[in-house]
């Protein structure tokens, strides 16, 4: 509710507020004051700048729990502010670009600089994601608990957990085996933190022996890949081992990326009552142009799967923001959370969507942002001043 002699610094009127952390799809005004949501309710007044959304979704930023963001440094790296915050990702996640030698340049030179609020997993893999042709791990030397734990301990505010990837050969030689998934156990439990997994093609005989080492709070990945090591046994059912991890509270994560979403196994999952916990991107140089483009593209991939408008946007707010340990102040639009949100048009038409595997949908919804508010403000691109990790 609003009280009539308070002025608020901007107003979201007249939209279909969809906020599932509050239970709310509703015609709802925001109204933000000093950064953070002031008051939400029908026929709000007092707003500084009105902004008239009929007709559109209103929903808290989204929040992308698997990006690459180091860019000129890693790899994989893209600018975060024209790719995260321009296309409604208020709150991004890179996913193990850095390790122990390279955190604080990715601190100083991309989170410090960027209007995106960034977080980061930490590699496991000391130098991070650096070399398309060499893997993190083709020396397990490259591996450091205690660098890691050391760096951890410099940067609690914005490391949220430890990283690690399984590919062998490309990423793992077969000297280092398993072992750097060990490492990271290690690692994260002296920190306190989860571990994200990236599986497929793992130096073991199936996930099972991956998710074995998971525990509640973990993240695995990547979760509707088409490669070896996926969550479906020979007969296409859902692996008894991923429905107990998803018991003791693992959290299945799509990482659309280059190379691991399937349209496929996505249908397989969600016909046998498996459906992602959280929804991200894995947006990084390889896929920025196509298949993912974005986490609002990803999204609408799980409309046309059939998932509810509500079940999309939860996954990409309030979900993720559980994830994190943030529910309290991201992924929502209740009085108090941080004033970050976007206002989508829901649009109609025939759509390509391609999955990471080359196969063509056509999609007849998509969710395309239209505007982006980060800290109470109405971000357009270049803009500066934002606080960027509370």
């Amino acid at each position: 509710m609003s009280d009539p002699h308070l002025s608020y610094d901007l107003m979201l009127k007249g939209g279909t507020l969809v906020d599932p952390a509050a239970g709310l799809h509703a015609r709802r005004d925001v109204a933000f004051r000093d950064g953070r949501v002031a008051a939400v309710g029908d026929n709000l007044t007092g707003g500084a700048q009105i902004i008239d959304c009929s007709g559109k979704i209103v929903a808290p930023g989204m929040i992308d729990l698997h990006v690459h963001i180091f860019w000129g440094v890693s790899y994989l790296g893209i600018p975060a502010d024209p790719h995260c915050i321009e296309r409604g990702v208020t709150t991004a996640v890179d996913a193990g670009s850095a390790g122990a030698d390279t955190f604080p340049g990715l601190r100083r030179y991309v989170i410090e600089a960027s209007a995106t609020r960034l977080y980061a997993m930490l590699n496991i893999a000391a130098q991070g994601m650096l070399h398309a042709d060499i893997g993190e791990f083709d020396d397990l030397r490259y591996s450091s608990v205690p660098r890691a734990l050391a760096m951890i301990e410099q940067h609690r505010d914005l490391i949220l957990g430890v990283k690690v990837r399984l590919t062998r050969d490309t990423i793992v030689s077969a000297a280092s085996g398993l072992r750097p998934l060990a490492l990271a156990r290690e690692a994260a439990d002296a920190a306190g933190l989860p571990i994200m997994v990236h599986p497929q093609e793992a130096w073991c005989d199936s996930i099972d022996d991956i998710l074995a080492l998971m525990r509640g709070g973990d993240i695995m990945t990547h979760c509707f890949h088409g490669s070896n090591h996926g969550i479906m046994d020979e007969q296409g059912r859902v692996r008894r081992s991923v429905l107990e991890a998803m018991e003791r509270g693992v959290i299945f994560d799509v990482g659309h990326g280059a190379g691991s979403f399937s349209w496929s196994i996505a249908e397989q999952a969600l016909a046998q009552g498996v459906a992602p916990q959280t929804i991200s991107s894995d947006l990084h140089s390889y896929n920025v142009n196509g298949p993912v483009f974005d986490l609002a593209t990803t999204a609408s991939k799980f409309l046309q799967l059939g998932m509810s408008l509500d079940g999309v946007l939860s996954r990409v707010t309030a979900a993720p923001a559980r994830a994190i340990g943030m529910a309290d102040r991201l992924g929502t639009l209740q009085v108090g959370a941080a004033g970050d949100a976007v206002v989508f048009d829901l649009e109609e038409g025939a759509f390509p969507l391609w999955d990471s595997h080359g196969e063509l949908r056509t999609a007849e919804r998509r969710l395309e942002p239209h505007l982006v508010v980060r800290a109470g403000r109405i971000y357009t691109p270049g803009m500066s001043g934002f606080p960027h990790a509370h």
